[in-house]
């Protein structure tokens, strides 16, 4: 009897979560789909030389980095982009660490809100948008600028091209492309990644249903001082999107294991993966390469710390 139990709780929590992710997933979806018909790449790459100067020049390549629904692999061809216009160096950096991470993305922080509440949520926009600004300056301090290489590139975000509307149209006539072309991409969004989203869920309601209560919490809880940093060292290789982690972390923290060694986890992991290297291979110099590595392993874990930390102090 305790079996069906186990499998009733397993089943009734992956319907629920599945349900709610996909609802908040389609809606913010549509939203970040209408938004960014306004935006095609020559204008991103305009707003970046524009605000190129000082720490705002930073502030801005994380925070359209964090806006842009990019994973890790997919926001490469607009790296490449914004490199061979000629952005500077520390700019792209920061748009590169942020972009992955979902910074302000509303569907990254729908999911953090509704799994772990808003103020985890807001400390994870504070903390990896801090993050992402002080990696571009830092990297650019170390003078590693001059360790990327210029590459062709055909094609590219083709999610955020903007729609074009003819002189004297009505505002309908302006606004049924936006919105159609925002259903499509929701909808091909959704469809490309409803296999990563249950496949976490699915993860996470294992977890939730089977593994004792105690037992990862006794290896993975806030009292293991390595949890944190072999969160990080076990994320980075890994390619599962930070809508796939989040609900496995949630699962996670419920059976004990630190706020901060699943925030390595999500962080480790959707800041590097092993697709990812491969295309900065052709775009880093090794130099630049190897540091890259360690500047994401290193973010997660001081980030994994801080969480841990704030957690302990009942802040989170």
């Amino acid at each position: 009897m305790e079996i069906m139990d186990k499998l009733a709780e397993t089943g009734y929590w992956f319907v629920y979560i599945s349900l709610e992710l996909t609802i908040l997933f389609l809606v913010i979806s549509f939203i970040i789909g209408v938004i960014t018909t306004y935006f095609s790449p020559q204008r991103i790459k305009g707003a970046l030389e524009k605000r190129s100067k000082g720490p705002l020049g930073n502030a801005l390549g994380a925070t359209l980095g964090g806006l842009l629904p990019f994973c890790s692999c997919s926001s490469i061809p607009v790296l490449i982009g914004l490199i061979n216009v000629g952005v500077p160096f520390r700019i792209a950096m920061s748009f590169l660490v942020a972009s992955p991470l979902g910074v302000f993305n509303p569907v990254v922080i729908s999911l953090f809100s509704a799994l772990f509440g808003l103020r985890v949520a807001l400390a994870y926009i504070v903390t990896t948008f801090i993050a992402a600004v002080l990696a571009g300056m830092v990297l650019n301090w170390l003078g590693l600028a001059d360790q990327t290489r210029k590459v062709a590139v055909t094609g590219g975000a083709e999610n955020i091209d903007a729609i074009v509307v003819a002189e004297g149209a009505t505002r309908w006539e302006r606004t049924k492309p936006r919105l159609s072309k925002s259903w499509r991409f929701t909808r091909d969004l959704y469809k490309r990644m409803l296999p990563f989203i249950l496949g976490g869920v699915a993860i996470g309601a294992f977890i939730h249903g089977f593994v004792p209560e105690g037992f990862l919490a006794q290896y993975a809880g806030q009292a293991n001082p390595f949890a944190v940093p072999l969160a990080a060292a076990v994320g980075v290789p890994m390619y599962i999107r930070t809508s796939t982690l989040i609900p496995i972390a949630s699962a996670l923290v419920e059976k004990g294991v630190g706020l901060g060694t699943v925030m390595a986890l999500i962080i480790g992991g959707a800041g590097a993966s092993i697709p990812e290297l491969g295309l900065l291979s052709g775009i880093f110099k090794r130099k630049l390469f190897i540091t890259y590595i360690i500047t994401i392993f290193l973010i997660a874990t001081i980030i994994g710390l801080l969480f841990n930390f704030l957690a302990g102090q009942q802040w989170l």
